[in-house]
């Protein structure tokens, strides 16, 4: 046990999750670390997802736990129903949880004893997580093989360029000191989602820690933003656009400008292949504000100006292939 244990404040999110919400709280409720309170935020599903919820808090002896519930009237959507829990939060520490998700038995005592050992600038440890479908079976894990060796080097202390260049955190398992969401004022609701935006701003400030422990389980569900994205008419891609903005405010130097332009070039790659043609020329123009010498992407924009609902998709995978040299 850790002496003096903090507080940590588990915001349980849940959006018609009526086949997983009960397994989801239950882990949280199982528990190993005691010094723990619940908030339960219910975004307006329009499942059985509330009456699951009132179930399982009748069965189970909720007088024991620090366990709120908001049920919101309306689907105000992830980071504004995040943002609502967040604001009744006391804890030391937050999680931001998914309620089809599932927490292993040890995860906050690992997490915070990790934690208070870390030097004061660090705002955020996240963890080995394993992925699985929507009956409960085993996919892969985030950042290892199936023999559990690290496939890559996981980026650890000041990431800020790490994240701006690739995704490599994993989201769900991530234990983050309330004052990261003080300093940033909670998640930005504008936003389609909230983990690439928060990992920016937040890692511009705060260092970030890796504990190569298994800590959670995240369901990979049909219907998710995640199975979503990459499509036509996907509102992630927008989304990643004005963190993008953010980040180019951000940036001290030209290695995170360069870094960051490794990130536009290949959500630009994605728009032109779904045919998202008002979010290509937005990331055409960020980069050619991030690359001085770009006569390659300025011809690419005024042929995506001016032929892109002309070109088939085929045409474009055949351009893009043509060209791969030039995109990498």
């Amino acid at each position: 046990m850790i002496a003096n244990a903090p507080l940590v404040s588990v915001i349980c999110l849940c959006y018609n999750h009526e086949r997983f919400v009960q397994e989801a709280l239950a882990s949280v409720f199982n528990q190993t670390y005691a010094s723990l309170e619940m908030i339960i935020v219910d975004d307006a599903s329009t499942d059985s997802s509330v009456d699951k919820i009132k179930a399982f808090l009748e069965k189970f002896n909720t007088a024991a736990k620090n366990v709120q519930t908001i049920f919101l009237p309306a689907n105000v959507g992830n980071c504004k129903a995040f943002n609502t829990g967040l604001s009744y939060a006391t804890g030391k520490y937050i999680i931001d949880f998914a309620t089809d998700d599932v927490m292993l038995p040890k995860r906050l005592a690992q997490q915070v004893a990790c934690f208070e050992q870390l030097p004061a600038q660090y705002g955020v440890l996240f963890t080995e997580a394993a992925y699985i479908d929507e009956q409960g079976h085993f996919l892969q894990y985030h950042y290892q093989d199936k023999l559990k060796h690290l496939q890559s080097h996981v980026p650890i202390g000041d990431v800020y360029q790490h994240i701006l260049h690739k995704y490599f955190i994993c989201g769900p398992t991530m234990l983050v000191k309330k004052t990261v969401f003080d300093k940033l004022e909670g998640y930005d609701e504008n936003l389609a989602y909230e983990d690439f935006d928060f990992w920016v701003r937040s890692s511009r400030y705060f260092h970030y820690a890796y504990l190569n422990k298994c800590t959670t389980r995240v369901r990979k569900s049909v219907g998710s933003l995640s199975t979503k994205a990459g499509k036509p008419g996907d509102r992630q891609l927008y989304a990643t656009y004005l963190v993008c903005r953010k980040a180019f405010a951000l940036n001290h130097n030209e290695q995170e400008n360069q870094a960051l332009a490794q990130r536009v070039r290949y959500e630009l790659r994605q728009c032109l292949i779904t045919k998202n043609s008002r979010e290509a020329l937005l990331f055409l123009r960020l980069l050619r504000q991030l690359q001085r010498h770009a006569n390659f992407y300025t011809l690419l924009y005024r042929l995506t100006k001016y032929q892109f609902h002309a070109l088939s998709l085929d045409a474009f995978a055949d351009l893009l292939y043509k060209l791969r040299s030039i995109w990498k």
